[in-house]
């Protein structure tokens, strides 16, 4: 009975460090593919947990936006969310980070929350508020600043490569769901279009 005991602990020991390993190398594997600029984490807006972004983004083209909850573009959330739900499957990131930096964006989280996810059904990643210009500028948005330019207002967008460089900047006043946006969205994922 003991060697049968011993030899399921020693089976599950050895599971478990498959595991562990196999966990370590997609991780190595992740920050291979990870542009330099999201090798971090960031805390999820209205959250205490920490979203790996070197995981989220590895491999993959991202669309940085800076937000506002109280700004007369807030309601392009709801074409970003669009362009995450038509194109996220096929790997493109959206990435969202509420800043007040230009008096727009609420000193309450969860206010900022209620807007995103309550008022239009964000489901791509949201970052807790962060400053994008600036001395202050989070290292994301100072890394983007210094390749392209800084936001010079709410919802600016930015078509990142999967290696780390901005491919496209759109000011607030573009839609999401612009044909520019979405072809150039197309062309770094190498989708085709769709009509």
């Amino acid at each position: 009975m003991t060697d049968i005991f011993n030899g399921r602990l020693l089976l599950m020991t050895g599971i478990g460090l498959v595991v562990a390993l196999s966990s370590k190398v997609a991780n190595a594997d992740d920050a291979a593919n990870c542009a330099p600029i999201f090798n971090t984490e960031r805390v999820r807006l209205h959250a205490s947990e920490k979203v790996d972004l070197c995981a989220l983004t590895a491999g993959k083209p991202v669309l940085l936006v800076n937000t506002a909850s109280h700004c007369g573009f807030t309601p392009q959330f709801k074409e970003l969310e669009a362009l995450h739900q038509r194109y996220g499957s096929e790997g493109l990131v959206v990435l969202g980070m509420p800043s007040d930096d230009f008096f727009q964006e609420s000193d309450d989280q969860a206010e900022t929350a209620e807007v995103c996810y309550k008022n239009f059904g964000v489901t791509f990643t949201m970052l807790a508020p962060a400053h994008v210009k600036g001395p202050e500028a989070d290292s994301i948005f100072e890394a983007v600043g210094k390749q392209s330019a800084f936001p010079s207002w709410n919802f600016n967008k930015y078509l990142i490569s999967p290696q780390g460089q901005v491919l496209h900047h759109w000011g607030s006043r573009e839609n999401p769901l612009s044909d520019d946006i979405t072809e150039r969205v197309r062309k770094a994922l190498n989708v085709e279009s769709s009509g």
